[in-house]
């Protein structure tokens, strides 16, 4: 609505008709009302009441232009705006951590999200968060789009929306290289064990009978008191606990992997049209060959 056009024909209040107390014909009857109480009293009240009518209406505009806004559909707002904010914890190689040699963002997940905003067409923003506070910051408006190597839980699903799985993992048992003694769960029970905060790595720790379960910020944390002798074991996903024991002669893996988990990228709930955006950009991906290349580039298995 514009705002100069409402509040214009208050000379013509009496000609208004209904349309309602805020509105032309409102301010017509209290004008009526108010020459009841005599002439001087009347311009008081006559003046107070205009004013009360212009504020009243200025509210219903900025109102109206609030619901406008609100009602933008996320990939609408995206397209205006040629920006797609994504919020990442940049401490998980291979799919996401900083560069050190470059201060940039890297990773599978990074590589990924770019080639689909691309797509979109769009601009990344990224907003890196710990992880714990990741899903929060997505439903607070911070971000529209997470990618974080975050697994497919029924838990999560209940806050935040799912794209469909874009890469496989599980959850591994990382040891001293020395540790002959751990090749299964039931080998950690009543030792200490490291894993990142807020992760399906924590949540399989704590089922581990006795565990003392430490949790991190950042897995690479862990992976260095267990270095150091501060932990029996860590707990990540598989792909992310091979690059440090890769890098990291001190360690290895410890048997099979404990679960066989989806990753997947989430908006919030009432983004739907997101979510379908960002499925179609990876399907494109797919059949341009795209998606298959940064797969191998960061030796991240295909979904």
């Amino acid at each position: 609505m514009n705002e100069a056009r409402s509040l214009q024909p208050f000379t013509n209040a009496r000609r208004a008709g209904h349309r309602g107390a805020a509105g032309e014909g409102g301010i017509a009857r209290v004008i009526v009302a108010a020459r009841a109480f005599g002439p001087a009293r009347a311009r008081r009240m006559t003046g107070a009441m205009v004013i009360a009518g212009a504020i009243a209406v200025l509210l219903a505009c900025s109102s109206m232009s609030a619901c406008q806004s609100h009602s933008e559909s996320a990939v609408e707002r995206i397209h205006r705006t040629g920006v797609l904010r994504v919020g990442t914890d940049a401490t998980y190689p291979p799919f996401e951590s900083v560069d050190p040699s470059s201060g940039q963002l890297t990773g599978f997940d990074i590589d990924l999200v770019r080639a689909i905003a691309r797509l979109l067409p769009a601009r990344v923003e990224f907003v890196v968060v710990p992880f714990d506070g990741i899903v929060p910051g997505l439903k607070s408006g911070k971000y529209d789009l997470i990618i974080s190597a975050m697994t497919i839980t029924p838990e999560r699903a209940q806050q935040i929306r799912f794209t469909r799985p874009y890469t496989t993992a599980g959850q591994s048992i990382v040891v001293r290289a020395g540790d002959a003694s751990v090749m299964r769960p039931a080998d950690l029970a009543g030792k200490r064990i490291g894993c990142q905060l807020g992760t399906t790595g924590e949540m399989e720790a704590r089922k581990i009978e006795r565990a003392q379960v430490v949790s991190f910020d950042a897995i690479g944390s862990a992976f260095r008191d267990l270095e150091n002798g501060h932990l029996d074991a860590a707990i990540a996903d598989t792909p992310t606990a091979r690059i440090f024991a890769r890098d990291h002669p001190t360690l290895r893996l410890a048997g099979e992997p404990l679960t066989q988990e989806e990753f997947g990228m989430a908006v919030r709930l009432e983004d739907p049209d997101l979510a379908e955006e960002i499925d179609r950009a990876m399907d494109r991906l797919g059949e341009t060959g795209e998606r298959r290349a940064i797969e191998e580039r960061w030796g991240v298995a295909a979904q």
